[in-house]
């Protein structure tokens, strides 16, 4: 171990064995205590006990303040371990709503909260391990460097920090706020709505999401896949009251309330994208997470990807610093080459469809097999789910749909794009 001069961050953590002259801090330093970071660190801890793991998050909790959701069909049974200590809820099914269309599915659903997310990180990891308020200020595959100017010797280091190098991406947004509701009687709601889609259309497709953690409390999520990623909060908040009144349902207190603004993918230069870092992070950096691009194109979701991303990495039995760099690579181009089908129906979404009209779209959509709903929110559609999807009358019409696929017709939300985008 290095001295604990002005210089280092001294760790209360026994001395590792290394084949380099150079003495390091951990195995592995991860940047972002986010989902992906959080999830990496979890894993490793049950995995690879023999691996010293430091976890480095700027702010004060880990997660923030997020609700993070996925389906129990979207996790394989042999990595239920990691997200069960981070569920806050769980149901049996779920509904969804459209104008001509309601229907009860019998997936499970589950809520992560970044409550639950803190309290099991801190609870697999030792507590030297974990550095909160801690900004990074440069990082390097083997290195860290925090704004105060102590560094971290890593083996490896990987960065979990979220979105960057969007400026090579394009697409539209999927913009929300919600509010954990309090209310004086009951709500009797049963399962989650995940997509209410009955509500007046604005700024896109827009639709109401409703979490019932108890008989009384229930998160109320306005949603829109958007041209803009603009949130207008007074509003939001207003249309959130309206629609809880539309319900019958007398709220007593907003107890939390979030918002995000998530890139939807429609295209992008991969290799742009993954070449482009901000200043003071080095270019052959692993990366994880949003950072990686490891989100579903289309619907946003990262849960499974951040799953098996985790899982990947405890398999590794090389974690040089710039191997991972190598491997996350890897693991990230090939899920933007899965991404395809994807990013192709994004295209349609924003490009094809009306604003007010894109609706049309996911009610179709959820008049398909379950099954086929699974593998999809899976990213693991199979040709033949692929040929159902766009099979039958289409929901927009078939000129507006080409144009779309060639690259005309109504203009995506660009995300200034820098390079030639590519599907």
């Amino acid at each position: 171990m290095p001295s604990c001069g002005k210089d280092t961050l001294c760790l209360n953590v026994p001395a590792m064995q290394q084949s380099s002259s150079h003495p390091t801090d951990c195995d592995l330093a991860i940047l972002g205590g986010g989902l992906a970071g959080g999830l990496i660190a979890m894993a490793m801890a049950e995995k690879r006990p023999d691996l010293r793991v430091i976890l480095i998050e700027q702010g004060e909790r880990l997660g923030g303040e997020h609700v993070w959701s996925f389906f129990s069909s979207d996790i394989a049974p042999a990595h239920d371990f990691l997200v069960e200590p981070l569920i806050a809820a769980s149901w049996q099914g779920y509904s969804v709503h459209f104008p001509n269309r309601s229907r009860n599915l019998g997936t499970g659903y589950n809520s992560i909260t970044s409550a639950k997310l803190d309290a099991a990180v801190r609870a697999a990891l030792p507590a030297e391990a974990i550095l909160t308020g801690t900004p990074v200020r440069a990082a390097g595959p083997e290195i860290v460097e925090m704004q105060d100017r102590r560094t971290i010797a890593a083996g490896a280091v990987i960065d979990a920090r979220g979105a960057s190098g969007m400026a090579h991406l394009a697409g539209g947004w999927q913009k929300f706020m919600g509010q954990r509701l309090r209310l004086r009687h009951p709500h009797g709601l049963d399962r989650p709505i995940v997509m209410d889609a009955r509500v007046e259309q604005f700024d896109g497709y827009r639709f109401v999401y409703c979490l019932p953690f108890s008989d009384t409390e229930v998160f109320v999520e306005d949603t829109y896949y958007s041209d803009t990623p603009n949130l207008d909060l007074p509003l939001l908040r207003g249309r959130i009251a309206d629609y809880a009144a539309s319900q019958g349902w007398e709220t007593a207190a907003a107890a939390y309330e979030e918002t995000g603004v998530l890139p939807v993918i429609a295209k992008g230069n991969f290799e742009a994208f993954w070449r482009e870092h901000e200043s003071g992070s080095a270019p052959d950096l692993a990366r994880a997470g949003a950072r990686a691009a490891l989100v579903h194109p289309l619907t946003s979701y990262s849960v499974p990807d951040a799953v098996d991303f985790a899982m990947y990495l405890t398999t590794l039995d090389n974690l040089s610093g710039l191997r991972l760099g190598r491997v996350s690579h890897a693991w990230a181009a090939q899920h933007w080459r899965k991404g395809r089908f994807y990013r192709m129906l994004t295209r349609m979404l924003f490009g094809a469809a009306r604003p007010h009209e894109r609706w049309r779209m996911l009610e179709r959509f959820y008049g398909l097999p379950e099954s086929l709903v699974e593998r999809f929110y899976a990213g693991r559609s199979t040709p033949a789910d692929m040929i159902r999807i766009l099979a039958g009358k289409p929901p927009v019409p078939i000129g507006a749909a080409i144009a779309s696929l060639a690259g005309a017709g109504r203009p995506l939300a660009d995300l200034s794009p820098r390079d030639g985008a590519q599907a």
